[in-house]
């Protein structure tokens, strides 16, 4: 049996333009690469920089006579150059090295600084260019003081020329490892940065998810009303009219249906929460609640003054669960992060919006570490957008911490035209 081999895809050849390519742009380009601070504290992060001006100053008054100092300065000075162009910085001290040991032989001490400040021009370079570039900028030095030792010139003994040699070597690798080290740090920080705002996102959909699962009870708990109205409104009616009783049968029906398509879409948001199901749960609390909540953060030892200003009266169901997880969140924050401060809440029925703030005092004692990502404050917002509100919170001078939310109350626009039916408190005397 003949066995059939696909054709091979034909490679491209491998050159080593990648590798040149990269050679070229790291040592013959006159671009600035700034040495940036180190991460060090900040009285210190400009320090390494004043050593290596310091250290060009120091190299710069040695030499014999003047041409030799002059030739000193010069060369010296490639090292603040290189601080910010490393490249151009190389080139010249690789050319006063010759410079020197050629035009103008050095005396035997000036001849360790030679070697010296091409060394440290080495490692400035090795701290902004690939590994790569800086062996081969190490390579180039040392073939070039090895020649200039063959040729005759004064660039020191063997055992100088050696030491020499082990000084790029060790400058290369140093400056390599600080490199590399930098390049890591800067990835830890980008990525610890993008896991912050990840987790940011996580936590929005996370308080939207239960916000809306909350919601899911709330609006599932009145479509269900409307269809048993629906259902036992003819039956209040003595011989109603077919098509009354007909409109009704309507609307129960397109309740039913409504209320399915909501277990359908919302009720997947529970499922998905870890835990629980998308069975029958307990109604969603309000203001009615809120004495209860009161109660019991009292029985767990936090000292709690409330006040009503305004008409207290049923508002939506939206604005009072919004109402009641934003004071929760408020109480509870104040029992985990100020333990010993008493608080206060204050509640403020307005015409067109309920206003809370809940207040706490300083701490006592130090807070427990307290587990958990903190999705108290973004559940806040998240409840306030929802309803069109705003909340805010901070610190307060005394060192406690505040919570405002403005919740605007919205009146549901009347189903049937004509004019409002009047109240008790309306008619007149």
């Amino acid at each position: 049996m003949t066995r059939h081999h696909p054709p091979h895809e034909p490679t491209a050849p491998t050159t080593p333009r990648p590798t040149v390519r990269g050679l070229r742009d790291d040592l013959l380009s006159a671009r600035p690469m700034p040495l940036p601070p180190w991460s060090w504290p900040r009285g210190l992060r400009w320090l390494p920089h004043t050593l290596v001006v310091l250290a060009a100053v120091a190299v710069a008054a040695t030499g014999a006579d003047l041409p030799a100092r002059l030739l000193a300065v010069a060369h010296a000075a490639c090292w603040p150059l290189a601080l910010r162009r490393p490249v151009p910085a190389w080139w010249l001290s690789t050319a006063f090295f010759v410079v020197i040991a050629v035009a103008h032989p050095p005396t035997p001490a000036n001849e360790v600084w030679t070697w010296t400040v091409q060394a440290g021009v080495l490692f400035l370079l090795a701290l902004r260019v690939r590994p790569a570039s800086a062996v081969v900028a190490a390579g180039t030095g040392a073939v070039t003081g090895a020649a200039l030792k063959l040729t005759g010139a004064a660039v020191g003994s063997w055992d100088l020329v050696l030491f020499g040699l082990a000084l790029f070597a060790v400058a290369v690798l140093v400056g390599g490892v600080a490199r590399g080290r930098r390049e890591d740090r800067a990835r830890l920080t980008a990525q610890i940065a993008a896991t912050a705002q990840e987790r940011a996102v996580r936590t929005v959909l996370e308080e939207r998810a239960r916000i809306a699962r909350e919601l899911h009870d709330v609006v599932a708990h009145h479509m269900s009303l409307i269809s048993i109205q629906a259902d036992a409104a003819p039956y209040r009616v003595p011989d109603p009219p077919p098509e009354l009783a007909a409109e009704f049968a309507s609307i129960r029906a397109n309740a039913l249906e409504g209320l399915a398509e909501l277990r359908h879409l919302l009720g997947l948001l529970r499922a998905d929460a870890p835990g629980e199901s998308t069975a029958a749960t307990a109604p969603q609390p309000s203001l009615a609640e809120l004495d209860t909540l009161l109660a019991n953060v009292r029985a767990a030892g936090l000292t709690v003054t409330a006040r009503v200003d305004g008409d207290r009266r049923p508002l939506p169901p939206g604005v009072e669960l919004s109402a009641y997880r934003i004071v929760q969140e408020a109480l509870s924050n104040t029992l985990r992060h100020a333990p010993g401060a008493g608080a206060d809440v204050e509640l403020v029925y307005a015409p067109t919006a309920l206003r809370l703030r809940v207040t706490n005092g300083p701490a006592d004692r130090a807070a427990a570490p307290a587990p958990g990502s903190g999705h108290g404050l973004t559940g806040m917002r998240e409840r306030a957008a929802m309803l069109e509100g705003d909340v805010a919170t901070g610190p307060l001078p005394d060192g406690g911490w505040e919570v405002t939310a403005v919740l605007p109350v919205r009146r549901a626009p009347h189903l049937l035209p004509g004019p409002a039916p009047t109240t008790d408190k309306d008619s007149p005397a």
